[in-house]
């Protein structure tokens, strides 16, 4: 199956880049390389683009669609929380920009051999990073009923998480939950008739829920973005497009820390703890896409990007 993914936001993300012919820009999620070849077509002689990724089919996808940038585009497989050694490998300390797409790709959704989907029935999988051991599998499996409540409650954000986390350890008991179908129908009994007509399929938050577990989508996210904002060149930008509400929550904190590290009382009349602002955020508000992305990409719905600015004073 050809990798293929809509590059969500990408006018929006080349502007607010503030792209220079000449600089140097690091992407934490390559993907099928959308965003890259956006960014690489801008760049000059003397830019460079750090590619990193930690899907081995993203990255090969990627150099075939990036190939006629030559060495200006390097290719790292890690994952992005990982990207000092990708900064290592290409002699890079600062960089101008940094985008995060968070999330999983169209590819990865659709290519039901990747175990994500609940609209065929294959092994279940999910792993981004096919070099890991544990899958979607293991988790079903092994959670004890507790901790798959907790995960189905904080990352799926579904409202019949306990009782859906009930049927998935009954019926493993008889036994070994294998594929997506499998899972998908538990979810469908665990779920009133009435529910399941409106607010799409029963499957999806538990299927989002199980793969940001697996893939430690928001822990990885909560230990990248400060490290990241200090690898900034003056006046560099980091774009961060989020699909989901925690996601989102984490940047729209971690900007904001950023921006306003002080830890003083409110009662002190001056700072004394010394901490300095890292930059200022340039979107108070999230930028969503416009009408005629969403009527294009249906995926695009929920993506909200955001963007910090690196202060001059580092």
């Amino acid at each position: 199956m050809e990798f293929q993914h809509t590059s969500i936001l990408l006018n929006e993300v080349i502007e607010q880049l503030q792209i220079k012919p000449g600089g140097c820009y690091m992407d934490g999620t390559l993907g099928g390389g959308g965003h890259a070849y956006g960014v690489c077509s801008h760049l000059g002689a003397g830019g460079r683009y750090i590619g990193i990724d930690q899907d081995g089919d993203a990255l090969e996808a990627s150099k075939k669609r990036l190939a006629r940038f030559g060495s200006m585009v390097s290719f790292h497989r890690y994952n992005y929380v990982e990207y000092e050694q990708a900064l290592r490998e290409t002699s890079v300390e600062k960089v101008d920009g940094i985008l995060l797409d968070l999330g999983v790709s169209s590819y990865q959704l659709d290519n039901g051999e990747r175990g994500f989907t609940y609209r065929e029935d294959v092994p279940l999988d999910m792993r981004m990073d096919q070099r890991q051991s544990r899958t979607a599998r293991d988790i079903v499996n092994e959670y004890s009923e507790q901790e798959l409540f907790r995960i189905i409650r904080d990352y799926g954000e579904d409202r019949f998480a306990k009782n859906i986390a009930k049927h998935i350890v009954a019926a493993r008991q008889i036994t070994p939950i294998e594929t997506t179908g499998q899972l998908t129908e538990i979810i469908k009994a665990a779920i009133p008739m009435k529910m399941r007509m409106t607010g799409g399929h029963p499957s999806k938050k538990t299927f989002q829920a199980i793969r940001i577990e697996l893939n430690g989508e928001l822990r990885v996210l909560e230990e990248a973005i400060d490290g990241m904002i200090a690898h900034l060149n003056p006046g560099g930008r980091f774009c961060i497009i989020t699909f989901h509400s925690l996601e989102d929550r984490i940047v729209k904190n971690k900007f904001r820390e950023n921006e306003n590290p002080c830890i003083c009382p409110p009662s002190f009349p001056v700072c004394v703890c010394g901490k300095k602002s890292m930059g200022r955020v340039i979107t108070r508000k999230p930028i969503l896409p416009g009408a005629e992305e969403l009527a294009a990409n249906s995926r695009a719905k929920s993506a909200k990007l955001r963007v910090f600015e690196a202060a001059d004073n580092k």
